[in-house]
């Protein structure tokens, strides 16, 4: 059974065991084995005879999957299969790895690798890189060390027991022997089983020198000097420039004519093709070539295509949202994601019922480096080379594209000039992939800015209605969620869609934020595909995931029912936090339950200005989540100090603080900065950016009129991390969901409006004021 399945399988609010938070690799035991001139730490997969490991792993005959490697000159290089998109990914699992190992963390080095079966599942998102590979490289490290100090010791004529490893040096009383030495003198064959493996002591907490403290990151020195590579780097003897011609809609338009008569002005133009996409990725679809991006770019503007459009051609931002009422108000569409015994008993007879309804509006990625790729096959193998954050989701694409095995494609890995979400889905590689195999050489496809965002994967719009039942006393007695909107995963990953409660499936990564932590009674919640939005445009995943929009609801609607009940915000949301029953928690990722969200709501209430008297117009909002996943819960509260101008309907966000519990931090300063990035972008999408579909395309187009947060809006920033020896968890993406409630229910504080759709803009917030 995969990771994919275990997920899918795992009986309701259980906990992903420990021992499965590791890649999905099949294995029966674990290989340390001199290869070549170094050691090598793998897993291995099949039952063969390890009489010679070295050999075993020197000729690779059981597809290793190989996490470290130190060569004679006590170099430690670690292998990442995460994508590098300026979160430092790779220092923070190199120090996992190199605390367990007791290594000389000047000698550690970092090799970003291209796909490959052996590293199986290769995927960065969902905040999920600590949290799948603390444990398994904390064992491989730990393995490590053994073997070392087993070799070292005999190298030195003592006893194992008498040696200690430490700064990449085995030390037995006043003798000592470097890790190089070791691999360059000693013979390191070593096997454990797998459950061996899991029995292979890991240091406590309090011993460990090197997760937690703080370091340097080891990619700075190259992103600095321009060593690093990213996508729009590659480059390869014979290739030309394609840019694409992408057509009105997304799925269904044609190609009737191609009239390039004006483009063979162009110096450097060789031809505009049509492309013939089985995969259904990129339908209707023509590629200007050149043999410089510049010419490919000035004829792009000359040629003219005649399509016929597909059948979303007139959809507007109205229209999907309108769609979306109508399947919430229909009770037959949707799925349970769960539904407790009793929602409609408590609403029947209680004393008091409460409704919402919540829109979020488009969002767009707009990474700094536009999606790009160079395709091209040798020696039979294609191969793929661009940045990308979910190679194995997109391999069978490609493989079907291109009518060859999957075994014949490989991706060459990049840095990401930005993710956010936005190359999980890897479709803008399949045109490059095309266009090579049609003209025979290499295609280095590059988007500009326009075709970027015309074939982005936004954040869907999304409707929501949230409803509370309450008792003679106020207290609530009953919750329901309906939330519609396009669903990624349907469209690019229905393999990982569990079943709700009526055997429907639905989006784990578009409705798992509802499954909160509040106790409130039975609680039903019924997440809904918006089929007009997947038709319209790919929907994808944004930092954040689904969260960001349900939280938003969520966290807004908890802030009205507080001043329903007549409680203050945070008193009414403590009151909530209980943690009993499906709210307790379980080892190991989410041990305290509720309690933890409680206790960084209490805490961000103890640091900021919580309670205190606010200048006219100022105001303090609170939002809190356990982040996107249940069992993968990271603790977030946020305290935003808005200020609203009546005259303009200008909020200006003064300050956010915020309060995060991840169990164990691996690197601190990245941590903090995946917070304050996490947090000013979800501020950023309450207040500044956003857009809407007018005839089945994105509105805005450049960063003319789309306008993310600037330099000058930054607000003050106040972060804390609770000190944790507990699970390490996922860090990218929960303070996106916090700020956008929080600043909605601050404008409430300082004003009295409240506004129930995001962004929100000067226009609305004076409208507001007016009625």
């Amino acid at each position: 059974m995969n990771k994919f399945e275990r997920y899918l399988n795992r009986p309701e609010g259980t906990e992903t065991p420990a021992s499965e938070n590791t890649l999905p690799v099949s294995r029966r035991g674990f290989l340390i084995g001199a290869a070549g001139a170094g050691f090598t730490l793998a897993f291995f997969r099949s039952g063969l005879s390890f009489a010679q490991p070295e050999e075993v792993v020197e000729a690779e005959t059981f597809d290793p999957t190989i996490w470290y490697h130190i060569f004679p000159d006590g170099r430690i290089v670690v292998n990442i299969a995460e994508a590098e998109m300026g979160q430092h990914v790779g220092t923070a699992l190199a120090r996992i790895v190199a605390d367990e190992l007791e290594a000389d963390w000047s000698m550690v080095e970092l090799h970003h690798v291209d796909s490959d079966p052996k590293w199986g599942l290769m995927v960065t998102g969902g905040s999920w890189s600590i949290w799948q590979n603390f444990t398994p490289l904390s064992r491989a490290g730990a393995a490590g060390r053994q073997a070392l100090i087993e070799e070292g010791a005999r190298l030195l004529g003592v006893s194992p027991d008498q040696c200690q490893a430490r700064n990449s040096q085995v030390i037995a009383g006043d003798q000592s022997i470097s890790y190089g030495d070791i691999v360059s003198q000693g013979d390191l064959s070593r096997t454990y089983s797998e459950e061996e493996l899991k029995q292979m002591p890991i240091k406590p907490a309090s011993q460990r020198r090197l997760i937690g403290r703080e370091s340097r990151a080891l990619d700075i020195p190259d992103k600095t000097d321009g060593t690093s590579q990213y996508g729009l780097d590659a480059k390869v003897e014979g290739m030309v420039y394609g840019r694409p011609l992408i057509p009105p809609t997304r799925y269904g338009s044609t190609v009737n004519s191609v009239d390039d008569s004006e483009a063979k002005s162009v110096k450097g133009y060789q031809q505009t093709i049509v492309l013939d996409d089985p995969t259904d990725t990129a339908p209707g679809w023509a590629v200007v070539i050149a043999d410089s991006f510049h010419a490919a770019n000035k004829a792009a503007a000359k040629v003219k295509v005649d399509w016929t459009a597909g059948d979303t051609a007139d959809v507007s931002e109205q229209d999907i949202l309108d769609h979306a009422v109508e399947l919430i108000e229909n009770p037959d569409k949707g799925s349970l994601m769960f539904s407790d015994e009793g929602v409609d008993e408590a609403f029947n007879n209680a004393s008091d019922v409460f409704e919402q309804d919540y829109i979020t509006h488009t969002v767009l990625h707009f990474q700094m480096e536009p999606v790009n790729a160079l395709a091209y096959e040798k020696d039979g193998t294609w191969e793929i080379h661009t940045g990308n954050q979910w190679q194995s989701l997109i391999l069978p694409v490609l493989a079907k594209a291109l009518g060859v095995k999957e075994d014949k494609v490989v991706m060459r890995t990049y840095m990401l000039g930005g993710g956010f979400g936005r190359r999980l889905n890897g479709d803008y590689a399949v045109p490059a992939a095309l266009a090579s195999q049609q003209l025979g050489k290499p295609v280095k496809l590059v988007f500009t800015r326009d075709d970027d965002i015309r074939f982005d994967s936004p954040r869907s719009p999304s409707y929501q209605r949230m409803r509370m039942a309450f008792d003679d006393n106020g207290n609530p007695v009953g919750m329901e969620h309906h939330a519609a909107a396009g669903w990624p995963t349907q469209v690019m990953a229905p393999f990982f869609m569990p079943k709700g409660a009526n055997d429907e499936p639905f989006d784990p990564f578009s409705a798992q934020g509802a499954a909160h932590w509040y106790s409130v009674g039975p609680h039903r919640v019924r997440p809904i595909s918006n089929d007009l939005a997947n038709a319209t445009f790919r929907p994808g995943w944004l930092r954040s995931v689904g969260s960001g929009w349900i939280n938003f609801a969520i966290e807004s609607f908890m802030d009205e029912a507080a001043r329903e009940a007549g409680q203050d915000p945070i008193d009414f949301r403590l009151a909530l936090l209980k943690a009993e029953g499906k709210n307790a928690g379980e080892a190991p990722n989410s041990v305290g339950g509720a309690s933890r969200q409680a206790n960084v709501l209490r805490r961000v209430r103890e640091i900021s200005e919580w309670g205190q008297d606010m200048p006219e117009g100022t105001g303090l909002g609170v939002a809190t989540t356990y982040g996107q996943e249940r069992n993968m819960p990271t603790w977030t509260a946020c305290v935003a100090k808005v200020n609203v101008n009546r005259e303009t309907g200008r909020v200006k966000l003064e300050k956010l603080t915020l309060v995060t519990d991840a169990g164990t931090v691996v690197h601190p300063d990245g941590a903090r900065a995946q917070v304050e990035g996490a947090a000013l972008w979800g501020a950023s999408m309450a207040l500044h950016e956003g857009t809407r579909f007018e005839n089945g395309e994105p509105v805005d187009r450049n960063l003319n009129t789309y306008t993310p947060m600037r330099i000058g809006d930054v607000p003050e920033l106040e972060i804390e991390f609770v000190d944790s020896t507990e699970a390490a968890v996922g860090l990218g993406e929960p303070a996106t969901t916090v700020t956008g409630p929080a600043i909605a229910n601050a404008i409430f504080a300082a004003v009295g409006i409240r506004l129930r759709e995001i962004p929100i803009t000067p226009e609305a917030v004076r409208e507001a004021l007016q009625a």
